[in-house]
C-alpha cells in the first residue's frame, strides 16, 4: 500500500503549521520513568490539556474494544529531509508530495520522529524504538502513523539519520522514507493527542501492527541521542480503540 498516492497529494495545496512542541529547543517538561505520572500541567498552564484533558496518548491497545480492518493508502519514498537535533528530539522534517489518506481524509506527511522505548503498549511490551510519522490535513486535523522497531537486521532509513547527525541540527539527510514503513498497513486506530506537551487532543492515531526491525548498534544510537522519552499510559476512558481485524 505503500507509494499508491503521490498524485492526490501532490494536487493538495494544504496549508501546514508547525507543532508546537515538536520546535521546541528548550523545554520546560521532562519525562519521569514511563509509569509513574508526569504532571507536565502543573509546570506550564499551556499544557493543561497533559492533566485534564479525557482522550491522552499513549494507552494500552491491549485494551481494543472493536476489531476491523482499517483501510490506509500511503505515499513514502526517497527525498532530502532536514534533521533537527534536541532535547528529546531526533526529528526529520520531510520534504512534500508525502502523506496518507485514512477514510476519507487526506493528511500530508511533515516530519517523523522518535522514542525510545515505543510509548504504545501491545500485550505488556513496549519495544526499545519507535517511529512516528507525523501528518496534518488543510485543516489542522494531525494524523500519526507509529512504527515500532525491535532488535534485528539494520534498518538503512535508521542509518541514514544516525549518519547525519554527526553534521548537527539543521542538517540535509537523504533517505528513503518507506524503509521505516512495513507493506502491510494493519493498524490500530483511535482518537487521541500528542504524547508531548501541549498534549493537545486532535490526533488520528494509527499504530502499525507489524514490528520492524534495527540494529542492536542502531537502537543503542537512538536511545544514546533521545534518553528515555516515552511518556506513560494514559487511561482509555471509554474510548473507541479498534485493532486489526486478523
Amino acid at each position: 500500500m505503500i507509494k499508491t498516492i503521490p498524485a492526490l497529494l501532490a494536487s493538495a495545496a494544504l496549508a501546514l503549521t508547525p507543532i508546537a512542541a515538536s520546535a521546541q529547543s528548550e523545554l520546560d517538561w521532562t519525562y519521569a520513568d514511563g509509569s509513574s505520572a508526569e504532571r507536565w500541567a502543573d509546570a506550564n498552564t499551556d499544557y493543561a490539556p497533559c492533566g485534564q484533558g479525557a482522550m491522552q496518548s499513549p494507552i494500552d491497545l491491549s485494551d481494543a474494544n472493536a476489531f476491523g480492518d482499517i483501510e490506509i493508502a500511503a505515499s513514502y519514498g526517497m527525498g532530502e529531509g532536514t534533521l533537527k537535533l534536541g532535547t528529546h528530539k531526533v526529528q526529520v522534517d520531510a520534504p512534500a508530495g508525502m502523506g496518507m489518506i485514512s477514510g476519507d481524509m487526506l493528511f500530508n506527511f511533515i516530519q517523523v520522529h522518535f522514542h525510545t522505548p515505543s510509548e504504545h503498549e501491545v500485550n505488556g511490551q513496549r519495544y526499545p524504538l519507535a517511529a512516528h510519522f507525523v501528518h496534518a490535513t488543510g485543516d489542522g486535523v494531525l494524523g500519526v502513523l507509529g512504527m515500532k522497531f525491535q532488535e534485528g537486521e539494520p534498518n538503512p532509513a535508521l542509518q541514514a539519520i544516525i549518519d547525519a547527525m554527526a553534521s548537527g541540527s539543521g542538517s540535509k539527510v537523504t533517505l528513503d522514507f518507506s524503509d521505516m514503513v512495513p507493506d502491510d498497513l494493519e493498524v490500530y486506530r483511535y482518537q487521541g493527542s500528542l504524547t508531548t506537551p501541549p498534549c493537545s487532543e486532535n490526533v488520528n492515531w494509527h499504530v502499525v501492527d507489524e514490528v520492524l526491525e534495527a540494529s542492536s548498534g542502531q537502537i543503542a544510537a537512538f536511545e544514546q541521542a533521545l534518553g528515555f522519552s516515552a511518556r506513560s499510559l494514559q487511561p482509555r476512558n471509554n474510548r473507541l480503540v479498534v485493532a486489526p481485524g486478523n
